[in-house]
């Protein structure tokens, strides 16, 4: 069944900090759906990734929390 998958994804608040220049770093929080925290917060790494240019030891992860509902 195409797209059921979807069905069962879970809402997620993904936050924490990136590093943005020199001793600055930026907060975040970021919210997607995924079926379980790790890939949620696999998911805000890329993006963070992607849309930043930053690489992964430069993104801390503070907490990924499923939103009620």
């Amino acid at each position: 069944m195409a797209g059921a998958e979807s069905l069962f994804m879970k809402q997620w608040t993904v936050t924490g900090e990136f590093y943005a220049r020199r001793n600055n770093w930026q907060p975040f929080t970021k919210h997607c759906e995924a079926p379980d925290a790790p890939h949620a917060r696999e998911w805000a790494m890329s993006e963070i990734g992607g849309c930043h240019g930053v690489k992964r030891r430069g993104i801390r992860i503070a907490g990924v929390v499923e939103v009620p509902g």
